[in-house]
């Protein structure tokens, strides 16, 4: 097949792939094509293979049968699931050492420029390498990705949180300019807006992208075909995930209804063979032997994995009054976290914590749990509580220690709801076989980790439940399951999550931590808070802008409002100016992106690059004032 014949060549095609673990098929004979184009996403349970079907299209892992083909010069890069390390390296030197012999010379070099005294026959070699293979291209389209996503390049992965490292990820993935790029749990360690940046993105994105996401509302926006895993074979639908369903369904409904018409013929055929052997000397050997070939198909089937199964053991009721805030401050050096927040959490209440990563949203719990005091204020907790924590970051399991070792403290038996319930059964409901529970935890899964610390979360009575991040790594079955449990719980529920779609299924109020330490509570969950806050944030609106900048502002309609006549004078002139300096970024950003910024020497591109970062930041303030002087008008009115 030829492009010049008006036929668009694939990308990517699988045909009759195999992988398995032993007598576990991940890849059953598969057969997938991937255009340019598709937004492909990757459904399955945990296990099913989907973190192996990536690693085997970047050549990580080989398929034990089948064939790969991938379209002569594509690229594929990979975002994995886990962070990047928190090493003492900058974000600059760990994007380029992703790229072998040139990346190690723009290391080199950078290095080399800065020091006090150059060895310049070490600094011609290495400028020679990266000539050779259009190292500068790489540099700038590495610098142009990182101002995009706001990373300073000089800053070293230690100091960076864990939703900084999954961007800096992000821009190693895309210096690769990739036609295929492959996401697993894109989202995870994120916060809201960067999400929502995120699926700006990529939709503009030009080539091909598979993913693999626990976040239904990130699914539902991105996903223009779906592909789901199952026991080794691949249900595909080209169209949107509520659809999907609804054909998953009934494609469940036939193999129900074909399996259970087959068990009905085969225990008629061993009832009579059996009877055969009493009544008769000889038997319909073509029966016999349809028999034993209905036995060897039963016996190859693999059933649909089974679902958690899980419940919460309350405790006694608390008291009414959870917890009681009165004008509580806490600020750490000169920066404020929390500023005057007024609010009574009552028991039933199940609240949701919505802001950016490192906003304030763990001191909160922290100063609720008593781990930490506040500068000022009141905080005064309720009584007979009995407090369930779901972290993030897993601390309360052992990594050396057995799956088995972590729930059971010693004993072969615990109680739940009243009962004494085996250590092997118990983690059963969780999805743990026999052979997997005395496995250690570090070499469980993410899902897997997440499933075990809500074993040991819900094995313990509780009528306070705080959950930090609960969501990630789990699959939507186990994720509507909690949802479901949750809204049952009779008791008091913290959430802290960026799924929001979780949030909206299980808060009934939510406290949005929305700059500068003001906290505001809001009746519902994420989408009654967007209706609910009226205008955005200033630190939200600009953040917002600076990383989507293909994506134009709506052009601020100016008001006449209780101003001075300086002030309304500078208000309508705004969006005029905003507009100008838009399509002077627009202009910029096309010139940097052609063929002829790629052939300039070093210098004047990085003058260029400093020259659009200039006007960005001038942009990013005049969107600030005029968010100020709209914030003035409003209070006049």
């Amino acid at each position: 097949m030829r492009a010049s014949e008006g036929i668009i060549m694939p990308l990517l095609r699988l045909q009759n792939v195999h992988l398995a673990y032993g007598d576990n098929p991940l890849l059953n004979g598969i057969d997938l094509q991937l255009d340019k184009g598709d937004r492909l996403c990757l459904l399955g349970r945990n296990g099913s293979g989907k973190s192996s079907l990536m690693r085997v299209l970047v050549g990580e892992q080989k398929a034990d049968d089948g064939e790969i083909w991938l379209q002569p010069g594509a690229v594929i890069a990979r975002l994995e699931q886990d962070l990047p390390p928190a090493a003492d390296i900058s974000v600059f030197d760990y994007i380029v050492e992703d790229h072998s012999v040139v990346g190690h010379s723009l290391a080199q070099f950078e290095m080399l420029s800065h020091a006090a005294d150059v060895d310049m026959a070490a600094l011609e070699k290495h400028q020679k390498i990266i000539e050779d293979n259009d190292g500068w291209s790489l540099q700038q389209r590495i610098d142009l990705l990182l101002r995009r996503l706001q990373i300073p390049r000089e800053a070293i992965m230690r100091s960076l949180s864990g939703g900084w490292r999954r961007r800096v990820s992000l821009a190693r993935a895309l210096s690769h300019n990739p036609d295929i790029l492959l996401l697993d749990e894109p989202t995870n360690h994120l916060d809201v807006a960067t999400i929502e940046w995120m699926e700006e993105h990529l939709l503009e994105y030009q080539g091909a992208i598979m993913f693999v996401t626990h976040d239904r509302r990130f699914l539902k926006k991105l996903a223009n075909r779906i592909v789901e895993l199952d026991r080794g074979n691949m249900l595909s639908w080209q169209g949107s995930y509520e659809d999907f369903l609804e054909y998953r369904e009934r494609v469940q409904e036939t193999e129900d209804r074909h399996n259970k018409l087959f068990d009905i013929k085969l225990a008629e055929e061993e009832k009579w063979i059996r009877q055969g052997i009493k009544a008769r000397r000889t038997r319909n050997e073509g029966r016999v032997r349809a028999l034993k070939a209905m036995r060897d198909e039963r016996k190859q089937r693999i059933e649909r994995k089974g679902n958690v199964s899980m419940t919460i053991d309350s405790a006694d009721s608390s008291g009414k009054i959870v917890a009681e805030l009165q004008g509580v401050s806490k600020a750490f050096a000169d920066k404020v976290v929390i500023r005057d927040l007024s609010t009574t959490i009552l028991r039933g209440d199940k609240v949701g914590l919505i802001g950016p990563n490192g906003v304030g949203k763990s001191t909160l719990i922290k100063m609720i749990l008593g781990q930490l005091q506040p500068d000022s204020g009141t905080l005064q907790m309720g009584t007979k509580l009995e407090v369930a924590y779901f972290d993030q970051l897993r601390d309360q399991l052992d990594p050396e220690s057995s799956v088995f070792d972590n729930i059971s403290d010693g004993r072969d038996f615990i109680e739940i709801g009243g009962k004494d319930r085996h250590v092997m059964s118990y983690l059963g409901d969780f999805l743990f076989p026999p052979a997997r529970v005395r496995a250690p935890v570090k070499a469980l899964s993410g899902g897997e980790k997440n499933r075990l610390l809500l074993a040991k979360m819900f094995s313990k009575q509780a009528n306070l439940l705080v959950m930090d991040e609960p969501t990630n790594d789990l699959d939507v079955e186990t994720l509507e399951l909690l949802e479901e449990i949750l809204g049952n719980f009779d008791g008091t529920l913290l959430l802290v999550t960026h799924d929001r779609e979780f949030m909206d299924n299980v808060v009934t109020q939510t406290l949005a931590f929305e700059g500068q330490g003001v906290v505001r509570e809001y009746i519902g969950g994420y989408q009654d808070w967007l209706r609910q806050r009226g205008p955005v944030a200033v630190e939200e609106k600009v953040a917002k802008k600076s990383v989507v900048e293909t994506k134009s502002v709506a052009k601020p309609a100016a008001k006449s409002r209780k101003l001075s006549y300086k002030l309304q004078l500078e208000l309508d002139q705004l969006p005029a100016k905003i507009e100008q300096m838009e399509n002077e970024v627009a202009a910029l950003e096309e010139e940097v992106g052609s063929a002829a910024f790629a052939a300039l020497d070093h210098t004047d591109m990085t003058a260029k690059l400093d020259a659009l970062s200039a006007l960005q930041e001038s942009l990013e303030v005049a969107m600030e004032r005029w968010m100020e002087l709209e914030a003035m008008a409003e209070e006049g009115a």
